[in-house]
């Protein structure tokens, strides 16, 4: 049966696929000052780019954490965790442009209107179509209600192009708000453990000529005010960020501990669920095919299910196949201990009957190797016409076996 196609975009965000949640309610003043700056900005990139140019990422990942928490540590494993090979998108370094500095050095702010205008901008490059980690974005709660609108905006296109030549470059949109968490004490620690390791480094720059300086940042020198940085990306950053929980798909990854722990947190928690990443179409095609962590689960259970059963309802064939396993195939396989993996032709006609080839199969599976059968058939030459010159053949099945195990380690020394 053929897909519905979606329906036309509705105007709130309520109404997106289900892999969104509800959106929470915003005070209708931050509401009002959030569509000041987004729609104008909204019309600047249609009439700029066209609007079947408009093709953002199919998945950003919205990363923040506390200071010292290891955003720019984890960026590349998130990054490579979510099968993503485009370099990330820094907010801070993205603001570093030299119009950003004009506007810096003529004391002007950096306001939520340049940051969205200068990121919307980005995000439509081609090398971040499929999925880029955004780093450093949202921080404020007008921001934040950007993000909704652009996301709603995301949702129009993709049903707007549905069923058009078009549809490939707007599939549905899916926003993962990440954040590396870690509580104040640790924040400080990591704080000054930088601003020290940072210091000896430009120091031995600054001896041998060689390298090059880092920055170095007055909160990671002073404890008090690394404390007042955690304590801003509380009240603000975190804020901004939770307030996204209701609406997109939220991990809070525990960051405190080693390196090994943070990035098995991080597999845990990014690891891929095809029911939320799929078209909801797409999904609905694929989600009678078991997956092979349900398969799995009895799979011992199930195999010892069957070889008795072979035992007890095909006494006959079963004896026979151990037979030709033991007698014709085994030899070869024992030749092959040292590299574990071994093939195996057989013409023997008892491999025609369904039953035996199954029963090869699990008899190896059971014996601890694993056994894959190709059915090969081979024309052989069987009859010759002197008159006409016409060779006729026949045709013979050869069964291959490909048998594979853990080899034994030769230890040279």
């Amino acid at each position: 049966m053929t897909p519905t196609p979606p329906k036309p975009a509705p105007s709130g965000p309520a109404d997106a696929p289900a892999a969104a949640k509800p959106a929470a309610v915003t005070p209708d003043l931050e509401i009002k000052d959030a569509s000041v700056i987004f729609d104008p900005l909204w019309v600047d990139l249609e009439e700029e780019y066209g609007r079947e140019k408009l093709r953002f990422p199919k998945e950003l990942i919205l990363l923040g954490g506390a200071p010292g928490a290891g955003k720019g540590t984890n960026t590349a494993f998130i990054s490579n965790a979510r099968g993503l090979t485009c370099a990330p998108i820094v907010m801070s370094s993205l603001l570093d442009t030299p119009e950003m500095k004009r506007l810096k050095d003529a004391g002007q702010m950096i306001g939520d209107r340049e940051v969205l205008s200068v990121l919307l901008r980005q995000l439509l490059k081609p090398e971040y179509r499929d999925g880029v980690v955004l780093d450093g974005f949202p921080r404020t709660n007008v921001q934040v209600e950007c993000l909704k609108m652009l996301y709603e905006k995301m949702i129009q296109l993709w049903r707007e192009f549905h069923g058009t030549p078009l549809a490939i470059h707007f599939r549905q949109p899916i926003f993962h708000i990440v954040v590396l968490f870690i509580d104040e004490t640790e924040s400080i620690v990591r704080q000054l453990k930088r601003g020290r390791e940072i210091k000896t480094h430009n120091e031995k720059v600054r001896a041998t000529g060689r390298g090059e300086m880092l920055e170095e940042r007055v909160t990671d020198f002073d404890e008090a005010l690394a404390a007042r940085r955690y304590r801003v990306f509380k009240e603000q950053t975190w804020d901004a960020l939770l307030s996204l929980k209701d609406i997109f798909h939220y991990h809070l990854i525990n960051a405190q501990g080693t390196f090994a722990e943070v990035e098995a947190n991080i597999i845990r928690e990014l690891e891929y669920q095809s029911s939320l990443e799929l078209d909801p179409r797409t999904y609905d095609r694929l989600r009678t095919l078991p997956l092979a962590s349900e398969i799995v689960v009895h799979a011992r259970q199930e195999l010892v299910k069957r070889l008795d059963n072979y035992a007890l309802t095909y006494p006959e064939i079963f004896g026979r196949v151990v037979t030709l396993i033991e007698k014709k195939i085994m030899p070869i396989v024992v030749r092959h201990a040292i590299s574990g993996h071994s093939h195996v032709n057989s013409e023997d006609p008892l491999l025609n009957e369904p039953e035996a080839l199954a029963m090869l199969i699990d008899i190896f599976s059971e014996r601890g190797y694993h056994a894959v059968v190709d059915i090969i058939r081979v024309d052989v030459p069987d009859c010759f016409d002197v008159a006409t010159g016409k060779i006729t053949c026949r045709q013979k099945k050869v069964y291959r076996i490909i048998i594979k195990f853990r080899g034994s380690e030769l230890r040279r020394g």
